[in-house]
């Protein structure tokens, strides 16, 4: 994981309160709580991880109990809700010992004078606890659109193929069941569904890339984009969702939980995955001159200052620019988007920096640039910069700096365009269903921008960002939120609710709610 300084200033940051305005829209603790025109006496929570109260890298109990469908829940109490059970980890930890993969929940800890988030190690193995079923909180950690309608996705034997899913394993009704039929089995009176994230996080968060492990070896390939493909069963696990199969699923959840008769409900878009800090911390221009040292002239002379040149006689030069000794310098990367100029720096280049003549140079710079403004450095490739580059020759062997950091370390400008154009499209689609069905509408994606903003959200005198860790919304995953964060959705959820129902449900106070946990 990466390593992180959190200064005095951030954590002063977590306690600060602000004379900003507050963003509960209406005082309503003297209104009495109805249901208006909805029946809350069964409500149900389909969705991800985002629904099942993930954060900080795990599911774990303590996270679970500060869902947003549990807020919501204990909201819809007051107005003739019903109970509203979930499917608690065994433990405070999270994790499976017996599944690779599936480390416990990060924490805060000292490493070297810096705070730093470290996993734990898992609190125990896989369990089981379909007894306890029904459970309303159906969120499960990693499923996309498609996954909530797929037979078997509860079933043991398909961990081993990547068919099912081990947080839906713990509580299927069945191996052949479906989430969705787990869901139409209770015959809910109300739900929610927050679905689709997955269905482009997950090439984002891996810089755009599918990996091969081969003889304890990973290879890391270029995901492919889908478009026009509507068959997930070819999908690779990264690949990014063709908006057609999201729409189909989206719209097969409404379908089926229509037939039994559920016909009112929330549902809620996608966020943009590069407002998350996940890809916001860590800045394209990391190398400070100070950091550089007397590296910096050494580099121009030697590396930058050929490669430049070099690349400029190719109709190239905008890729490389000198480092500045005066300001902030931007990383290294590969993008493979670029045309190859493989050979034409291999020929070029090799003999001037004194490397071997064997060495494939051009298959180090041959797709090189320095990063921009619109690229993002992913949260865990912090603790790449500046280290040495497995196999790399010296002295072009430095990550980020001398040597490249590959694609699954960035999300490209390139690959940034295609995750928007995808989450434009799902987005799309989800509000036009939601209009179609008559559901409440929750702008999730205009929330989280929000948040991400300067000015963030403030809730009875105390302001959220998306800024890892100080932000006080986000956890130590830098995707998933913090108890608070997860107020702050409940609370678009419930004015969704209110808007479309004429209920009154209250909202929740986000301050009651937990953050990050210091040492």
């Amino acid at each position: 994981m990466k390593k992180i300084i959190i200064s005095t200033f951030a954590i002063s940051a977590l306690l600060f309160t602000t004379s900003c305005e507050d963003d509960f829209d209406t005082d309503v603790k003297d209104i009495v709580v109805t249901s208006g025109e909805a029946n809350f006496s069964k409500y149900v929570a389909l969705g991800n991880s985002l629904t099942s109260g993930y954060r900080d890298g795990a599911l774990y109990s303590d996270g679970q109990n500060e869902s947003y469908p549990s807020m919501i829940a204990n909201q819809m109490k007051l107005a003739g809700g019903g109970d509203f059970k979930q499917p608690l980890m065994p433990n405070n930890i999270g994790g499976f010992n017996n599944l690779p993969g599936f480390a416990g929940k990060l924490t805060l800890q000292v490493v070297n004078g810096s705070l730093t988030p470290v996993p734990s190690t898992p609190g125990g193995a896989l369990d089981n606890v379909s007894a306890g079923r029904p459970y309303q909180n159906m969120g499960v950690p990693g499923a996309k659109s498609y996954h909530l309608v797929a037979p078997g996705y509860g079933n043991m034997a398909g961990l081993a193929t990547g068919t099912a899913n081990p947080y839906f394993v713990r509580f299927a009704s069945s191996a052949t069941t479906s989430v969705l039929a787990d869901a139409m089995s209770q015959t809910p009176t109300f739900f929610s569904l927050w679905i689709g994230s997955n269905d482009v996080l997950l090439y984002a968060t891996s810089g755009g890339t599918n990996s091969t492990t081969v003889g304890g070896v990973t290879t890391y390939t270029a995901a492919t984009v889908q478009t026009g493909n509507t068959n997930p069963a070819t999908y690779k696990s990264n690949d990014i969702s063709d908006p057609n199969v999201v729409a189909g699923s989206v719209k097969a959840v409404l379908d089926g939980l229509k037939s039994v008769g559920t016909t009112k409900g929330v549902i809620a878009n996608v966020p943009y995955v590069t407002s998350i800090p996940y890809f916001t911390t860590v800045p394209y221009n990391p190398l400070t001159p100070a950091a550089l040292g007397a590296n910096l002239t050494t580099l121009n002379q030697s590396l930058y200052g050929p490669l430049k040149q070099a690349l400029t006689a190719f109709g190239a030069g905008d890729r490389i620019n000198l480092l500045s000794a005066t300001s902030n310098n931007p990383v290294l990367i590969k993008d493979e988007s670029l045309t190859n100029l493989s050979a034409q720096l291999t020929a070029a280049l090799t003999p001037s920096l004194g490397l071997p003549t064997a060495t494939a140079f051009g298959q180090i710079f041959g797709q090189a640039r320095q990063a921009t403004s619109e690229d993002y450095i992913l949260l865990t490739s912090s603790s790449v910069i500046a280290s040495t580059a497995p196999g790399a020759p010296v002295p072009v062997n430095v990550y980020g700096i001398s040597y490249p950091l590959q694609n699954q370390h960035v999300l490209t400008k390139t690959e940034a365009a295609y995750v928007k154009t995808a989450i434009d499209a799902y987005n799309g689609s989800i509000k036009t269903l939601a209009d179609t069905y008559g559901l409440a509408f929750v702008d999730a994606n205009a929330k989280m921008v929000e948040l991400n903003s300067t000015s963030g959200i403030t809730f009875d005198g105390v302001k959220y960002t998306a800024k890892f860790v100080s932000g006080g919304a986000f956890s130590l995953d830098g995707v998933h939120l913090t108890g608070r964060g997860y107020a702050i959705v409940a609370n678009e959820f419930i004015k969704a609710i209110n808007m479309k129902y004429k209920s009154t449900l209250p909202q929740v106070d986000a301050n009651k709610y937990s953050g990050v946990k210091f040492p």
